[in-house]
């Protein structure tokens, strides 16, 4: 092989693994019933867990087309009904937090949110800030690291 054709085939090789971790990016899903059982397996027969309020984001392990293994905030693995998930993406606060007006920390104040309230993702993260939307109409940036289910 060439000096030129190893130099080309490192340069792709490296290029795949840079695009490597968008290809593995995380699948999120919110609940979108009242509250949502988990199971311990992939049957309502099973183990009953616990239960997920409306708008809760889960990350998507493995979907079996009916079942749904997802990862919630604390980590934990469980079993969901599919038909009890959409593909609207929200968010959990992890602490708590300013809604600011523009994406920036010297921005106007808009709220203050506590840990563990559900808003909806406008705009995926940029810069640091991701764009929401508060059950209450209010609509503003976060800082990213303040959420989880991106």
């Amino acid at each position: 092989m060439t000096h030129q054709k190893q130099h080309t085939k490192s340069l792709l090789t490296a290029a795949l693994f840079m695009m490597l971790p968008n290809l593995a990016a995380a699948e999120f899903r919110a609940v979108n019933v009242p509250k949502a059982v988990v199971y311990d397996s992939p049957s309502a027969q099973s183990k009953k867990l616990y239960v997920l309020g409306q708008g809760y984001p889960v990350e998507v392990i493995v979907n079996l087309a009916e079942w749904v293994k997802v990862r919630d905030q604390q980590g934990g693995l469980s079993w969901i009904d599919a038909k009890q998930l959409s593909t609207k993406r929200t968010l959990l606060m992890v602490s708590s937090v300013e809604i600011k007006q523009t994406p920036e920390a010297t921005s106007a104040l808009v709220a203050r949110v506590e840990k563990d309230v559900v808003v909806d993702l406008l705009e995926p993260a940029k810069n640091g800030w991701v764009k929401v939307k508060h059950r209450d109409g209010l609509v503003g940036f976060v800082q990213a690291s303040a959420v989880w289910g991106l």
